[in-house]
């Protein structure tokens, strides 16, 4: 399945659902980013997904990064509770999503990647080098809060 974001644009279609989600802002002892090349799309971005029934949100950052990465983390923080309604992304079955992500500080407890059918590819990148890759303005928002390092999480 495909997927279009759309943020702050007035060509965006109009939302039909709400899920919650996260996303894993993962940086190893050399401070690297993990990131991964979606499959939905072809940009880059941070491990995550939805929450599924009967896991805890912590739960489903750890499957989510474990499943699209082959990383095993430790949740230790949040980074952010990102929910502007500004913010869309247009699925190819028809779903339209207003953002409602939390995106978490997670420690890596492993270090080997590997790339899953939603990822083309996964790697650790150095901060660098993220401002030349291709992601959305809000993944970039998650990122600069995350490298921000405040105790405080970004509400918005």
């Amino acid at each position: 399945m495909s997927r279009t974001d759309y943020f702050n644009d007035p060509s965006a279609p109009r939302a039909n659902s709400i899920v919650p989600a996260v996303t894993a802002f993962v940086v190893d002892d050399d401070g690297q980013i993990l990131l991964e090349r979606r499959s939905d799309n072809g940009r880059w971005g941070m491990p995550g997904g939805v929450q599924e029934i009967g896991e805890s949100i912590t739960g489903t950052v750890i499957r989510e990064v474990l499943e699209e990465t082959g990383v095993q983390v430790e949740v230790v923080g949040l980074v952010g509770v990102f929910t502007d309604p500004g913010h869309v992304i247009a699925f190819s079955d028809g779903e339209v999503r207003q953002e409602f992500s939390l995106c978490f500080r997670a420690r890596p407890l492993t270090s080997d990647i590997r790339v899953s059918a939603e990822s083309l590819a996964v790697r650790w990148v150095p901060r660098s080098e993220v401002e030349s890759l291709d992601m959305s303005p809000t993944t970039r928002m998650r990122l600069e809060e995350g490298f921000r390092g405040s105790p405080t999480p970004r509400i918005s």
